[in-house]
């Protein structure tokens, strides 16, 4: 499969469903807590297969590959940073794998996350120092066979670039998408509005944009509104609701109705690829594919709407124009109405 297919499925269809989350559900397969989900990309290849295989069965077009923290920086916290292009390379194949049993194409997006890493004048990494170690993880993912480099969970404007220009020089199309966690913006201060021109100097175009994982869904969801959707496609991909504590393991509260009701406003907001991320197994998923096959695109929701639909705000943006902005329109309505 080439990035000519994944053209091809955004040409044929409004809306393209991604999967669920890897390290929750890894996490429910049995990995112990401090392991490298990598690892078992070569331990483990039956239980990292099953992985794929429940999205690929809940009907995701897309499925991301067990590569998010795969660059040297990440895994020489368990001391295999040795083994970068072994363990991307096997992500990708075992995805392959089950892709080729699908009756129908499915993308394999070789997933990219952050280094851990601050950029210098913040940290150590240099610019060079980042570039370097994403080529050497997209090296990886493309020779497993993967059709899309998918950098995801990013704050840094800086190294979502260098992880592009990782992928423009291995010669895989890409994806990325920031997580915007911290009161509307990403942890390193870039808001949505400014997304889109993250990569604007480089050689290459995304072929998509977005954000994920992050706080709750309605907070992704305003996020998504202030990205420009209309040329452009753009990527959801929320948490299953809000993470609770209880006892020794981390719960989250979205349930599969909820979730489809998110996929609905996804839509409706002009999101053409949509996702589930920490939390999201594939019953959340068949629920998402359920409710993008049978929802008619509507009017863009109010902020007020998808709060009633999908809990409050966690994170609200701090900017007082927009808060503000959005209490004289309600007011003004009020005042219209009386």
């Amino acid at each position: 499969m080439s990035i000519a297919v994944l053209e091809k499925l955004l040409a044929e269809r409004d809306v393209l469903l991604a999967d669920g989350a890897t390290g929750t559900n890894m996490f429910a397969l049995g990995l112990p807590a401090g392991h490298a989900p990598e690892d078992w990309n070569i331990a483990e290849p039956d239980k990292v297969r099953a992985l794929y295989r429940g999205f690929v069965d809940a009907g995701s077009d897309i499925i991301l590959t067990n590569s998010f923290g795969g660059t040297a920086f990440r895994l020489k916290l368990h001391n295999l940073q040795d083994r970068v292009v072994e363990l991307n390379e096997a992500a990708a194949k075992l995805a392959r794998e089950v892709v080729a049993e699908a009756a129908r194409p499915v993308v394999v997006a070789g997933s990219v996350g952050p280094t851990g890493e601050l950029l210098v004048p913040l940290g150590s990494m240099t610019y060079d120092d980042a570039v370097a170690a994403f080529t050497d993880q997209i090296t990886g993912l493309k020779a497993g066979g993967a059709d899309v480099a998918w950098i995801e969970t990013m704050s840094a404007p800086e190294e979502m670039q260098a992880a592009a220009e990782a992928a423009i020089n291995v010669g895989l199309p890409y994806v990325y998408t920031a997580s915007f966690d911290t009161a509307g913006r990403t942890m390193m201060g870039l808001p949505p509005a400014d997304l889109a021109t993250v990569t604007a100097d480089l050689a290459q175009e995304p072929v998509a944009f977005g954000a994920n994982c992050g706080v709750g869904a309605s907070d992704l969801l305003l996020a998504i509104q202030d990205m420009p959707t209309g040329d452009h496609v753009v990527v959801a991909k929320a948490n299953c609701g809000i993470p609770q504590i209880r006892g020794d393991s981390v719960v989250y509260t979205g349930t599969p109705e909820l979730m489809a009701d998110y996929a609905r406003l996804a839509m409706d907001c002009g999101v053409r690829i949509i996702g589930g991320c920490c939390g999201t197994t594939p019953e959340h998923v068949r629920a998402m594919r359920d409710a993008i096959d049978s929802h008619i695109r509507g009017q863009r929701p109010e902020m007020e709407l998808i709060i009633d639909r999908l809990g409050p705000l966690i994170a609200p943006p701090a900017s007082a124009d927009r808060t503000g902005e959005r209490g004289d329109r309600k007011g003004r309505r009020r005042r219209s109405a009386a």
